[in-house]
């Protein structure tokens, strides 16, 4: 593992935030090449404030959406409620926060939401197998001890390693990774090329990736619970329920008339 890429003094340079660099400046690479394909009517420079403004939102939907789920924690040391580079940001936080901003600007600029969301998909999915990576170089987002020949055994000052000292356990950021590229091998060289309704890639994503979040979870030794649910598992459900309907009554796979 190498969760520090390098130092600067007092300061240091942390491969997961380095994950979050390369993944910003790769979507925006590939969304910009999108919103020329479909003529959506964003400039460059519009391009990337709608970049930026959707991951601010989706930084602070994932750090509200921990912060939630560990309340109690957070109620008593209010000043770390802010300290996300402590750790502690929830994809599905993320998702809502992103969703809510990148709407907001897209309705100010006229712009179709579900059309830029087919446009933004490859790209979110790709980004997350980004900060997947750099889940697996900090050593968190860590699994349960396993038997199996791929178990990996982190280092002891990193979280899975503390919690699982010198025993083998689920590579899962690993597995959601792979989960991840393989989601977006199908949505940017398979979906983006063929006609169909708007919405359709994006509720695809949604489908796809909540249904493999849904699996890779039962291995997560660091969920979020809700009660004696997996807080992950409940809303994987509800969004492959959801998308999957929208999917279905509206018949987005068909061409648009």
């Amino acid at each position: 593992m190498w969760p520090v890429l390098f130092k600067l003094g007092p300061f240091e340079v942390r491969f997961y935030g380095l994950m979050y660099v390369v993944a910003i400046v790769v979507g925006s690479l590939l969304i910009r090449k999108e919103v020329k394909r479909k003529a959506i009517g964003l400039k460059e420079e519009e391009v990337m404030d709608f970049v930026l403004w959707a991951v601010v939102g989706g930084i602070v939907g994932a750090r509200l959406y921990y912060v939630l789920f560990n309340w109690q924690y957070y109620l008593s040391v209010p000043l770390e409620i802010p300290a996300i580079w402590h750790g502690g940001l929830a994809i599905h936080g993320g998702i809502i926060g992103g969703l809510m901003v990148a709407y907001i600007y897209l309705r100010r600029k006229n712009i179709p939401f579900w059309k830029m969301a087919d446009a933004v998909a490859p790209a979110i999915i790709l980004g997350q197998a980004f900060g997947r990576f750099g889940n697996f170089m900090n050593g968190d987002a860590h699994g349960v001890p396993t038997t199996l020949p791929w178990g990996v055994v982190f280092p002891p000052d990193s979280i899975a390693g503390r919690e699982f000292p010198g025993i083998p356990i689920h590579p899962t950021m690993l597995y959601e990774m792979v989960l991840n590229l393989c989601i977006f091998t199908v949505l940017w060289f398979v979906l983006r090329k063929r006609e169909h309704k708007e919405g359709f890639i994006f509720a695809t994503y949604l489908v796809l990736y909540s249904a493999g979040r849904f699996f890779v979870e039962a291995f997560r030794a660091d969920s979020l619970m809700l009660g004696p649910f997996r807080a992950a598992q409940l809303v994987s459900l509800a969004l492959m329920i959801v998308a999957s309907t929208i999917i279905w009554k509206r018949r987005l796979w068909t061409k648009k008339k």
